[in-house]
């Protein structure tokens, strides 16, 4: 009896326990399962053919069913099952020495699923998005806008409250650092805290979003995606003349070109029907790869190169895919093909290039195709050599035709044999005949034969003993090289060398394949009606209103910008390998916002920033950490260091030391003595680093000048430039520290900011109050003035007892120090400003 009840609740059991996988909450594929398999199984398992395991497929629901891996609501038939479930080292899955081993939570879930039917989905991303219905909120009085709803019933359907409003001070800074990269001056940050509109708060977003600073802070990570910089990178690193479509990305933001021509002026504005200079000059989107002019490279192995790069970036920056796995193989992971790699790879394979840059001067290597921009003051140097050089020739004719007729002379001088040496057989033939045997049509020939090697051989041979003939050669030698190193030339695209493209073995260009043409990936929306098959027509796929890839990735980006991580945490990949998102429905609301209010990425920032979730309060709670320690809910604002570019930036706009002068050619600010020198390997080029003067060495970072090989030095956590980056890394080093304390650029900002705060204040404690809100945008505490004060009077001491170290300081920097202060004090109060810059507070974003 015992044993029989026993039997009978143990069958009670597994019919509970079915009943409950049947009637537990659905299974989402996307969300669920397709992680697990994904990261487990689809590398042996997947869609490359090459690496795929006993001829199973997991990513595709008719092969995983066929095979008898998965059989929909049957468990115990089901291999997969058996697999994951297996004790047996040869039998279990993932394999042992995979590395690889699934939870028990992970094992219960793909049960579950298969119990439930087995139903796969396409991956989210490459479903064109819709909009969601915006959510329903029990409160229903925090949110200002559509994101904020998305947020809230998140938000509230874990429990947790969204954190108050920042306040004033912190918000104006928050928006300087974000839309601007600049300080607010103290005016301005009293108007704003005194300000009484309730409107107060969006003119402030709309002044920011009309600055002309805008565009030169938004132009920071859209140059990391494009891998600009101002050289060509290996061991020649020649300098190129690209800051010219950096400074169109500029001009373009600051007048919010609408994303989707953005998109297409840079990948074809070439291609538009009579395209302007700077659709063409757009275009050098593509043109700011590495360039290898060294002696061993192979050009047309160089060419590839830079080919492969093309994609890549196009693909990582519009499309958020690791498309440069399909270079040697079909993805393992994406439905991306090595066809579909090498189909879009023809519209790029059309450029007249060789693959090596060419040389203009010692100091300049761009590659064709370009177009020449001169300048106003190019065109006044040029015409007046071009003046000089008229003149020059003239003088250079007429004693040079006096030559002429000397040597002229002795040819037909028998005492003047010399002059006859060299000359073509065919004309001393003719000279041997009697003048009146010679027929009109020799006379002509010898006349002209003799000119001819005159100007070609003789003339060399005499130059030097005629002045006006080396005046000339010096001129016409001047202006080449002029027009060689000054003359702009931005490198550009073109499609006037269409060539065949093939599927390359293994990524190799001596080893084709298959011809291919052009044609988008086969698993995303075809080309739309009437598109060319060319780069134009990509570009113009891309912003078709049924792609389901770049309203999202950029939507996703912009989020990660002001958020501090995207609502997809990899921003570089939007592929199967991706997360799951959580507010999936707030990124596709957000991605047909974009796409259909004009694709305008002004609008998109005001929408975001005048959100209530984006002026939260950064301050986390105990409860909030222990709640949600990576913030993916957003109850309160992120909180991050700046990065270099704007520390930079906003250490000597403090100091009233920044040039605010937008666009032009690179500059060179400070940097540590011979930080090129490990380039000067040959005696080609002068590598020595020629540090500006002036007001070019407080430009904004953005115009410093970027050599590929050599990043500048107190840019930490920067891209290297070399290639695509989109998303921005936060590292914690004590080289870091050791730049904001050291640097001249901090140092000397320091040192003048002192300089003002005793200028305008007579008491210690309101210079130190001055000081601090020139950096802070806040009046210090007692607390904080307290601190600063015993720090001063701690310099102060030792630099009365070292007048000479009091005096160094004072000297960092090219600015002339105001000597009528008394030294040791101003010496002191540089520390304490230093300090101040140094503040974890003056180096994040709250």
């Amino acid at each position: 009896m015992i044993r029989n009840a026993q039997k009978f609740l143990l069958c009670l059991l597994a019919i509970v326990t079915a009943g409950e996988l049947l009637h537990a909450e659905e299974v989402n594929f996307n969300r669920d399962i397709r992680p697990v398999l994904s990261e487990n199984c689809f590398y042996c398992h997947g869609q490359d053919p090459n690496k795929r395991e006993a001829d199973l497929r997991l990513d595709v629901r008719s092969a995983a069913i066929e095979y008898g891996a998965i059989v929909p609501g049957n468990l115990s038939d089901s291999l997969l099952v058996e697999r994951i479930n297996s004790k047996d080292a040869d039998l279990m899955m993932p394999p042992a020495d995979s590395n690889r081993q699934l939870t028990v939570e992970q094992k219960e879930l793909l049960e579950l699923w298969i119990n439930q039917g087995a139903k796969f989905e396409s991956h989210w991303a490459y479903e064109t998005p819709t909009r969601p219905a915006q959510p329903e909120t029990k409160d229903k009085q925090w949110a200002r806008n559509a994101v904020d709803h998305f947020v809230l019933n998140k938000l509230e359907a874990e429990g947790i409250a969204p954190s108050p409003e920042a306040d004033r001070v912190t918000l104006i800074k928050r928006l300087s650092i974000d839309l601007i990269g600049l300080p607010p001056t103290r005016q301005e940050v009293d108007a704003f805290v005194a300000d009484t509109d309730p409107q107060a708060y969006e003119k402030l977003v709309d002044r920011l979003l009309s600055s002309k600073h805008y565009g030169e802070r938004m132009a920071l990570p859209w140059l990391d995606a494009a891998r600009y910089a101002d050289s060509n990178g290996f061991q020649q690193d020649g300098d190129t003349w690209q800051w010219i479509w950096r400074d169109w990305v500029v001009r373009a933001l600051n007048e919010d070109l609408p994303f989707d021509q953005f998109t297409i002026w840079q990948l074809a504005g070439d291609l538009l029907p009579d395209a302007t200079i700077d659709q063409k000059i757009a275009s050098g989107f593509n043109r700011n790869h590495l360039l290898n002019g060294e002696g061993g490279a192979i050009a047309e192995e160089q060419r590839f190169v830079i080919l492969f790069d093309r994609i890549d970036t196009t693909a990582t920056t519009w499309l958020s895919l690791t498309m440069a796995c399909a270079q040697c193989h079909d993805h393992k992971y994406d439905p991306i093909t090595r066809q579909d790699y090498y189909s879009l790879l023809d519209a790029f394979n059309r450029v007249p290039e060789s693959g090596k840059p060419q040389r203009q001067s010692s100091r300049i290597r761009v590659a064709a195709p370009f177009i020449e921009l001169p300048t106003d003051e190019n065109k006044t140097r040029i015409a007046d050599w071009e003046s000089q050089i008229a003149k020059a020739r003239g003088e250079s004719a007429k004693v040079t035709n006096a030559a002429y007729a000397g040597w002229h002379r002795g040819v037909f001088s028998d005492s003047q044999q010399d002059d006859v040496k060299g000359l073509p057989e065919p004309l001393i033939a003719i000279l041997k005949k009697m003048e009146s045997d010679r027929s009109d049509i020799e006379k002509k020939s010898l006349e002209d034969g003799l000119r001819k090697h005159f100007d070609q051989k003789v003339l060399s041979t005499i130059a030097g003993k005629l002045p006006e003939i080396g005046k000339l050669n010096s001129l016409n030698q001047q202006l080449a090289n002029y027009r060689g190193d000054q003359i702009p030339r931005v490198m550009v695209m073109s499609d006037a060398k269409p060539r065949e493209t093939f599927i390359l073995d293994r990524g190799e260009y001596l080893k084709p394949l298959d011809k291919v043409s052009f044609a988008t990936p086969k698993f995303l929306p075809p080309l739309p009606d009437g598109a060319p098959a060319n780069r134009l027509g990509f570009a113009q796929w891309l912003v078709s209103p049924d792609h389901p890839l770049t309203s999202r990735v950029q939507a996703n980006r912009m989020w990660g910008y002001f958020f501090g991580t995207g609502i997809v945490k990899t921003s570089e990949d939007m592929g199967v390998q991706s997360e799951y998102p959580i507010h999936k429905d707030l990124l596709d609301w957000l991605a047909v916002e974009f796409r259909e209010g004009g694709w305008s990425v002004k609008k998109m920032h005001r929408l975001l920033v005048t959100s209530a979730t984006y002026r939260q309060t950064s301050r986390v709670t105990p409860q909030l950490l222990k709640q949600d320690s990576e913030n993916t809910l957003y109850a309160r604002a992120a909180r991050f260091r700046m990065p270099s570019a704007v520390l930079r930036d906003w250490a000597l706009a403090s100091s009233n030391l920044l040039e605010k002068q937008i666009g032009g050619k690179p500059v060179y600010p400070y940097q540590p003595e011979n930080v090129w020198e490990a380039l000067a390997i040959t005696k080609e080029r002068d590598f020595t680093y020629p540090k500006s003067s002036g007001k070019d060495l407080y430009r904004r970072s953005l115009y410093t000048f970027w050599r590929r090989t050599v990043s500048p030095a107190n840019m930490f956590d920067a891209s290297n430039r070399q290639a695509c980056r989109v998303r921005h890394s936060i590292t914690s080093t004590p080289l870091h520290a050791l730049t904001t304390l050291n640097d001249p650029t901090w140092v000397e900002a320091a040192r003048v900011l002192a300089r003002l705060s005793m200028q305008d204040s007579k008491t210690l404690n309101t210079r130190i109050e001055f000081a601090f809100c020139q950096v802070l945008c806040r009046v210090p505490t007692e607390s904080d003035k307290n601190h600063l004060r015993r720090a001063y009077e701690n310099q102060l001491a030792i630099y009365k007892a070292d007048n000479k170290a009091a005096i160094a300081l004072l000297n960092v920097g090219e600015t002339p120090r105001d000597e009528s202060l008394n030294a040791s004090e101003h010496a002191a109060l540089t520390v304490v400003c230093l300090g101040i810059l140094n503040l974890d507070e003056a180096l994040t974003r709250e």
